[in-house]
């Protein structure tokens, strides 16, 4: 196991590529910030996120990845994620998960950022803040050569504060040149997580789905690809692209006008 944890360490220059990718992305989510307003479409915001990443001569990782066939993923409401973008305009006081990964010169930068549509509800606005701050506490916490584990020890006791659930069906996850690798990044503590290290080199996410009600998922069997929460209650999910240094955890994906630690969304 740790030999296989070791070919995924990157070298200085490799990581100066993850680096690249992620600025990138998180370039790309300050460019989309000001247009997620109420009454634009999921589908707007997929054809911004396409001509941006184009322009600047970088591919949209999530278009024909596994047959998806857009440039980002769009979760409303009680969408977990993998949501498509199509007609769905957003209305005041909803709450949606932008997902956007960027390809650059062949390394993945991947992150997701749950926005607050309007005036959104309470119990809409203390998820997004549970996951946020998971997230945080979360990056927080790891240490270099430390287990997987220590990301869903902290994600679940930050959710079981708030009386909230995380999700279990899908995970975060190694990032490199591929969009998804070894290892799967867990957001609860699992033996095989506390079996895996994180060691100086490797990237990965860290991206913790947070529900108001029941953490059970159902997809929808239209499209075999939106999550749904079973009870139709809120999600909200944040989502960093991690590099594990010499010195601890570096955040590759931090937009300039993105919330940063200790951001209220109350």
């Amino acid at each position: 196991m740790l030999q296989n944890l070791r070919k995924l360490q990157l070298t200085e220059v490799q990581r100066d590529g993850m680096r690249a990718a992620g600025r990138f992305n998180a370039q790309l989510m300050d460019y989309l910030r000001p247009f997620i307003q109420p009454g634009i479409t999921t589908g707007e915001i997929d054809r911004l996120v396409h001509d941006y990443t184009v322009q600047h001569r970088h591919t949209p990782a999530t278009l024909g990845y596994l047959g998806y066939s857009r440039s980002c993923c769009t979760s409303v409401n009680d969408v977990i994620c993998h949501g498509i973008p199509g007609d769905c305009a957003l209305k005041d006081g909803d709450i949606i998960n932008v997902d956007i990964t960027s390809i650059v010169d062949g390394w993945h930068g991947d992150q997701s950022e749950t926005f607050l549509v309007g005036n959104v509800c309470e119990e809409g606005r203390a998820v997004c803040q549970c996951s946020f701050d998971a997230m945080h506490r979360a990056i927080a916490a790891l240490e270099p050569g430390c287990p997987v584990s220590v990301i869903g020890d902290n994600v679940v006791e930050e959710a079981t504060k708030w009386g909230f659930s995380v999700v279990r069906e899908y995970v975060g996850h190694g990032l490199g040149r591929r969009f998804h690798q070894y290892p799967n990044i867990p957001h609860f503590p699992d033996r095989k997580s506390r079996q895996e290290r994180l060691l100086p080199g490797m990237c990965f996410t860290v991206e913790p789905m947070i529900n108001a009600g029941t953490r059970f998922t159902k997809l929808d069997t239209k499209d075999n690809w939106t999550v749904r929460t079973r009870d139709g209650r809120l999600s909200a999910q944040f989502e960093h692209t991690v590099l594990m240094t010499e010195r601890g955890p570096e955040i590759l994906t931090q937009p300039e006008n993105g919330p940063r630690v200790g951001h209220r969304f109350l």
